[in-house]
């Protein structure tokens, strides 16, 4: 039996929402945007039937048609809001990143399904590439022994038409900078990898070139493990002339892992002292090469929520993975802001306490 599934925002990233919902057989009974024109055009791309109903109201879809699964990719800043009347509404969740902009909301959103026995999972799809899914095996295995320290990189250009498409990106109150939009997905990896518990964050955030914007295009960053490993972040949307890469590299006492590629879908470095596998053919054998950054991972990420609803346990990527990689960003941010480093756990902060920060 295939679950009634809705979608809320119909902008740049739905379409791997909406194929991987169709790949997974799922009866997509309503779109809803505020343009009604995108959602005509998502139902032409996937060839949608006409039992697909059109919403401008979220609120009005989901007292209509009682999905069972939704996906919200609208505007960052009502990830929040939305998640938690759909909540209330009794739909299981996918959001996309971030899982809100203030940690108070996410807590809310954790904390209500809980409640209610709702499904949420933060769409972090590239835990499931499949050099993403090697590595974390190998940790899982305690392949590495102890690990000393990771570092994210994430080189990307956007330029000024990219903000112009969407007015809301790159603005305190609805994104925040590329930490928080482009950034996120590696920043998620390099602290689950390394133990997720973190103890220090030191940040510096900058806005170089991108003075159309309210928020930061650079950001760097030391983070400091609970288990004694540390962390290097450095995201930026300024390399010149395309997207560079999104790398990720794992240190420990007896490995050494990089993943690399457009969006980490490459496994480049594989030496562990146990020999346990052959480098060359795990190199082969994990490599994808997705045609964008979003690579493959809706897919099987909806594949999982299906079978977590179905099954009534909790997803591989939960509601608290999309609080944990929140926080980091907005520790980087709250260091950077007050010039001292901050310590975790943090209790509440929002992008909108950042507010103003790079006003000339």
């Amino acid at each position: 039996m295939s679950l009634k599934y809705a979608i809320i925002g119909c902008g740049r990233i739905s379409p791997n929402h909406i194929a991987a919902a169709l790949e997974n057989k799922l009866d997509i009974v309503a779109l809803c945007d505020i343009e009604e024109s995108k959602m005509n055009e998502a139902i032409e791309i996937h060839e949608l039937t006409m039992a697909t109903k059109k919403y401008v109201d979220y609120k009005e879809m989901l007292s209509n048609e009682k999905p069972e699964l939704v996906a919200i990719c609208t505007e960052s800043g009502k990830h929040g809001q939305i998640a938690l009347d759909s909540i209330e509404a009794g739909a299981n969740l996918i959001i996309e990143k971030p899982i809100a902009l203030s940690l108070e909301e996410a807590d809310m959103i954790i904390e209500k399904a809980n409640e209610k026995n709702i499904k949420v999972s933060a769409c972090h799809q590239n835990r499931f590439n499949k050099s993403v899914l090697k590595i974390r095996e190998a940790v899982e295995a305690n392949r590495f022994g102890k690990l000393m320290h990771g570092t994210a990189h994430i080189r990307w250009n956007r330029g000024e038409d990219y903000y112009t498409q969407a007015p809301w990106r790159g603005t305190w109150e609805q994104d925040g900078g590329a930490l928080m939009n482009q950034c996120i997905h590696n920043i998620d990896l390099l602290r689950w990898m390394m133990g997720d518990e973190i103890t220090e964050v030191v940040g510096m955030t900058d806005n170089l070139i991108h003075g159309f914007i309210e928020a930061e295009d650079l950001g760097m960053a030391l983070v400091k493990f609970s288990n004694g490993s540390y962390g290097i972040i450095e995201g930026t949307t300024n390399i010149y002339p395309k997207n560079l890469e999104e790398t990720l590299y794992i240190f420990g006492e007896k490995g050494t892992v990089k993943a690399g590629g457009k969006s980490v879908n490459l496994i480049e470095e594989w030496q562990f002292e146990d020999n346990l596998d052959d480098p060359e053919e795990v190199k082969e054998k994990y490599h994808e090469n997705p045609p964008n950054v979003y690579g493959f991972g809706h897919n099987p990420l909806y594949a999982d929520v299906i079978d977590a609803v179905k099954n009534d346990r909790e997803p591989y990527v939960k509601a608290v993975d999309g609080r944990n990689a929140l926080e980091l960003v907005l520790a980087i941010y709250k260091s950077a802001a007050e010039g001292k480093s901050a310590k975790l756990p943090l209790d509440k902060c929002s992008t909108l306490d950042f507010k103003g920060r790079f006003d000339k």
